[in-house]
């Protein structure tokens, strides 16, 4: 039996306008009823991840964030500088739903989707800061007994993007890889995959803070960016680890041409001729994230056997196919209290998601200050 739920519900929308105008706010939309094929959803937890993020504010000067509206029904504005807009030209006036990925129970269910009702589900499908959300049954994952939507609600983007890295890893006849901003939620999850399947990793830090929670977790390498011995530490973890693929989260910066400088170090260190066109051996960075939204500077000191590109999960995940893809699912399914373990400093509702003080927080996106929506916090 199906069971009763409101008529309505809440869901957070972002909008940017042909202004140049951020608005973010809180809307109360009909709640839907699903199809044959689809279930209904009350969602009791969705993480706030850095790509949820580039969503929900876009460009936007989030130093000069303004709040108006009322405590149950908020609204932020902020400004986006005007030479963003031409790049934002698809979304522009148009009021979003945000959130890829999220947790909770299914309270209604089609007539070929019986079986999930009542069940504890993860999804993935964008538009989760929302209290209720219809979605086709496919896109859910039965958690197993006794797991919370809290330990399923990052199920997605992190646990399949790190499974992502060491199967590109594999694909392309690597042997070890060159991870990024490491100390990461999905930089300890990878850490632990490592660890678990035999598999050399090198993570690179930013701090002494970062560089001990790997130690702690049982990382061999790691490197510290910010170290004056930085180049001479990535190349010897690279020479010992024999690391040829990078996954950089930074984006900009000189960080990708320095990993590839220093695998073109490491790869002559044996070396047992000279060629002014460098090594044979391929070395690839590639780039999934933005923390620093400056131009990618390569030094081009590399020879010639190399590549960069960007990577990102949906079309990683699109050409391994459905088998593979599902191995993949089944795996974090089964490891979730361990290996894709997520950890949250805060949980808020989605009224708390638009106060000023708690984007303050968040959206520095800072290691250990990942936070957690309940849409249905009380």
């Amino acid at each position: 039996m199906n069971t009763t739920v409101a008529e309505t519900g809440l869901q957070l929308r972002s909008l940017i306008k042909k202004s140049g105008e951020l608005e973010v706010s809180l809307a109360r939309v009909k709640v839907p009823e699903p199809a044959d094929d689809e279930v209904l959803v009350r969602v009791e937890a969705t993480p706030l991840n850095p790509s949820d993020l580039g969503l929900l504010f876009g460009p936007a000067d989030m130093a000069a964030v303004k709040a108006s509206g009322t405590s149950d029904s908020p609204v932020i504005t902020a400004p986006v500088p005007q030479h963003f807009l031409k790049g934002l030209a698809a979304r522009l006036d148009q009021s979003m739903p945000v959130g890829n990925e999220g947790a909770g129970v299914v309270v209604k269910a089609g007539t070929a989707a019986k079986a999930l009702l009542g069940k504890t589900v993860s999804m993935i499908g964008g538009g989760m800061y929302t209290q209720y959300r219809c979605l086709e049954a496919s896109d859910c994952q039965v958690l197993p007994e006794g797991t919370t939507p809290a330990d399923g609600a990052s199920w997605f983007v992190n646990p399949l993007t790190a499974l992502a890295m060491t199967e590109t890893m594999r694909r392309e006849g690597h042997t070890a890889l060159v991870h990024t901003a490491a100390a990461s939620n999905l930089g300890q999850m990878l850490n632990k995959i490592c660890l678990k399947d035999g598999i050399a990793l090198v993570n690179v830090v930013r701090s002494a803070d970062q560089e001990k929670i790997l130690r702690d977790l049982g990382a061999k390498y790691v490197c510290n960016s910010t170290s004056p011995t930085f180049i001479a530490d990535l190349t010897r973890a690279l020479s010992e680890t024999g690391a040829t693929i990078a996954f950089d989260a930074i984006g900009g910066g000189k960080l990708a041409g320095q990993i590839l400088s220093c695998m073109e170090t490491a790869a002559n260190l044996n070396a047992k001729t000279y060629s002014r066109y460098g090594s044979t051996v391929h070395k690839q960075a590639y780039i999934y994230g933005r923390l620093n939204l400056g131009p990618t500077e390569l030094g081009r000191d590399y020879g010639m056997a190399w590549g960069v590109g960007g990577f990102l999960l949906t079309p990683f995940l699109q050409k391994i196919g459905a088998a593979d893809t599902a191995r993949l699912r089944a795996r974090v399914a089964s490891e979730l209290k361990t290996t894709f373990a997520s950890h949250y400093a805060k949980v808020i509702s989605l009224a708390e998601v638009l106060q000023p003080a708690e984007i303050a927080v968040y959206n520095k996106r800072a290691t250990g200050e990942k936070y957690l929506i309940n849409p249905n916090k009380g």
